[in-house]
């Protein structure tokens, strides 16, 4: 029965795609991202938190398409960002609000709309569900969506919960107004679709069924004509996870090739919509083009009658009038472009002052964090017993930086200092081109860097041995120079990052199978420097696999 489900599920792609193609619209101010033109509005409460500010708890209560569900938050101000850990009780099946449904997921809302994925809320038989995420924001209110699969980049209409009361050390509360999908987006007419996703064997993983969903979204969006290697590359990787069910591995395997056909799959739909978007708006642009053209032959032509009628009566009078209209016009344009140059030095003005506003509050940052590095070391000057309380400090900072980068990265502790792994897996393949994932990691460390401003920053790219020595040296070179170039826009300072590249020279494990090639292939991020000094001593240096987080 399984294989006559997928069978059905990838021969009808091509009905589907037909039938159920959705108008597209230009990229959200908000969130960055292609939107459709069937979206709406709403409002929710923004809670202002404090960096090491304490926890705040934050009650959730269901909206009318929920009315039984709740559930509390609790909020807590870390160094450099928020940690959010969430429980929730009385939620029911998504297919009630339907077939497209599969997930719920919680968004973290800033007051300006834009929405961060927390992640997806995995139900248990009795209806509880469990989330803990970390976000950057320092201003936002929650909600809790029904959405088709975990990966989504815009919440949709089905808000089923929302942040209500707050109760701790929160400060003040903003609205905050984002955008929804409206409902329909995600839905399809083809029956013989939504059986092939939903079959009938209540043991396969919510995973799978996510992923076969997202590649259905992905057609509707018409991903085979605007992102079709991407869609081609989520449909294999479905395919490979339909295979690994079929054989019954182990579940964690089949739920970790099912994502990764669903992540492949947004982004394919992200592509599509945005592509069509474009291609839409130029579409118009030469429309109205070639009107205003029509237009402005069918003056001219009528203007010339009336000039030629005019001259035939009084040709004197025309050419004064000819002269003094044209004197209008040029008076007219010498006007605009004035107005333009006011504007273009105003803009010029707004941004110089922007910039200057952020040097400042950059260089009072530098400013507070030098002076408590001088108190630090003055005090560790005193005696012999204050230097080696400075020591065990050092020890600890640098236990607290491992344990921040090991949130993000996988990282190591080594005599050269912290060593932070960033694999292939964050890169275009043979690309050197950052990947979404790559550039929220980054800046999660960029943010970590910013606090430490003695910190100095070694980026060393490397490569697997499959290439020629040159192609692999120019590779590492330019993924290093890549991740360096990004974290100077973060506002690191240049001088305190190198960027270098080692080619296949420097392998970590054997290249003769694809598991050692895979290790070989990355980009390794070397933090050292006075305030974190040596290597910690007590056992062997932390690590932690966060390529996943």
């Amino acid at each position: 029965m399984k294989n006559i489900s997928l069978a059905i599920f990838v021969s009808v792609f091509t009905i589907a795609t037909v039938a159920q193609t959705p108008t597209s619209a230009p990229v959200s101010a908000n969130t960055g991202v292609p939107t459709t033109a069937t979206t709406v509005s709403r409002t929710t409460k923004a809670v202002h938190y404090r960096l090491q500010g304490g926890q705040t708890k934050v009650e959730f209560r269901g909206t009318d398409l929920l009315q039984r569900a709740s559930g509390e938050a609790r909020v807590e101000g870390k160094k450099t960002n928020f940690e959010i850990d969430a429980k929730f009780q009385g939620l029911e099946d998504a297919t009630k609000f339907g077939l497209e449904f599969l997930t719920y997921v919680a968004w973290a809302v800033s007051p300006q709309g834009r929405p961060v994925n927390l992640g997806e809320l995995s139900l248990d038989h009795s209806g509880n569900a469990h989330v803990k995420a970390y976000t950057d924001l320092q201003t936002f209110g929650m909600i809790v969506t029904a959405e088709p699969y975990f990966a989504v980049t815009q919440p949709g209409n089905m808000v089923v919960m929302e942040s209500a009361a707050v109760n701790g050390t929160g400060g003040e509360i903003i609205d905050a107004r984002y955008e929804l999908v409206t409902r329909g987006t995600y839905s399809s007419t083809n029956t013989h679709i939504q059986d092939a996703i939903f079959g009938i064997d209540s043991k396969t993983p919510l995973e799978l069924f996510e992923a076969r969903n997202a590649v259905r979204i992905a057609h509707i969006a018409a991903a085979d004509k605007y992102a079709a290697s991407i869609l081609s590359k989520a449909g294999q990787q479905l395919l490979h996870a339909e295979e690994i069910y079929r054989q019954k591995q182990n579940k964690a395997a089949v739920g970790a090739a099912a994502k990764e056909a669903t992540e492949t799959a947004e982004e394919a739909r992200l592509m599509a919509v945005k592509q069509k978007a474009e291609d839409e708006a130029q579409a118009a642009a030469a429309a109205r083009e070639a009107k205003a053209r029509a237009d402005a032959e069918a003056e001219a032509k009528r203007r010339a009658d009336a000039e030629a009628a005019r001259a035939q009566a009084e040709q004197a009078r025309v050419q004064a009038e000819a002269a003094r209209a044209q004197a209008q016009q040029a008076q007219a344009e010498a006007e605009k472009m004035k107005q333009e140059a006011q504007a273009a030095a105003a803009e010029a003005g707004r941004q110089r002052e922007a910039a200057e506003k952020a040097k400042a509050e950059a260089v009072a940052q530098q400013q507070v964090l030098a002076a408590e590095t001088d108190k630090a070391r003055a005090a560790a000057a005193q005696s012999d017993s204050l230097r080696a309380q400075a020591e065990r400090e050092k020890q600890e900072l640098r236990a607290r930086l491992l344990q921040q980068l090991n949130s993000i990265l996988a990282t190591r502790d080594s005599a050269r200092g912290l060593v932070a792994n960033m694999s292939d897996v964050l890169f275009r393949s043979g690309s050197f081109e950052l990947l979404p994932g790559a550039r929220e990691r980054l800046a999660k460390v960029s943010g970590i860097v910013l606090a430490y401003p003695s910190l100095h920053v070694a980026i060393e790219g490397h490569t697997d041995s499959v290439g020629s020595d040159q192609y692999n040296q120019d590779l590492s070179e330019h993924r290093a120079q890549s991740v360096r170039d990004y974290f100077v826009q973060q506002g690191i300072s240049s001088s305190a990052i190198e960027a270098r590249g080692f080619g296949k020279n420097e392998p970590i494990a054997s290249n003769d199978t694809a598991e050692g090639r895979q290790q070989n292939r990355r980009v390794e991020l070397v933090l050292s420097g006075d305030a974190i000094g040596g290597m910690i001593d007590e056992g062997p240096a932390q690590t932690a696999s966060a390529q996943n987080k």
